[in-house]
């Protein structure tokens, strides 16, 4: 993972059994060969304490793959929590792979915007001010029988 750099994080994503992953501490690895991982978040210092969990961003074009996600899901321990996050799809076999796998968990481009207007609000201010969005209401419009 070249040599990442601490950061503190609040996170608020459910793992696949409920549990909240906040607070963390992440390892964000440097742009480049990485190994894989991406992001490894922990609750200690020493990133002993599970839950671990382990993410891979990929932001090339295309649809990612089965031996992406597999090859992800090798360096996941049984322990662990494994995650791939793209601003792409999944093809068929990777998604049909990752449903087999209770610890893993796929985040394509669509549910990644849907999790970041979902939870905006929760940001901290330094990642608002990199993605500034504002809120807009619109009215509806009625249908006849709705007055």
């Amino acid at each position: 993972m070249g040599h990442p750099r601490w950061q503190d994080r609040r996170c608020g994503q459910s793992l696949p059994q409920g549990k909240l992953c906040c607070p963390r501490r992440t390892k964000v690895s440097p742009e480049g060969p990485d190994g894989g991982i991406d992001v490894l978040a922990h609750k200690d210092e020493l990133g002993f304490e599970p839950p671990i969990i382990k993410v891979q961003v990929k932001s090339g074009d295309g649809s990612v793959g089965d031996p992406v996600v597999s090859a992800l899901y090798g360096k996941v321990a049984q322990t662990e929590f494994g995650s791939l996050v793209t601003l792409s799809t999944f093809t068929a076999q990777a998604r049909s792979f990752a449903r087999s796998k209770s610890n893993l968990r796929l985040v394509d481009g669509t549910e990644l915007v849907d999790l970041i207007l979902q939870h905006y609000e929760q940001f901290d201010s330094r990642y608002k001010g990199l993605l500034p969005l504002k809120r807009v209401y619109i009215p509806e419009a009625l249908e006849e029988g709705d007055v």
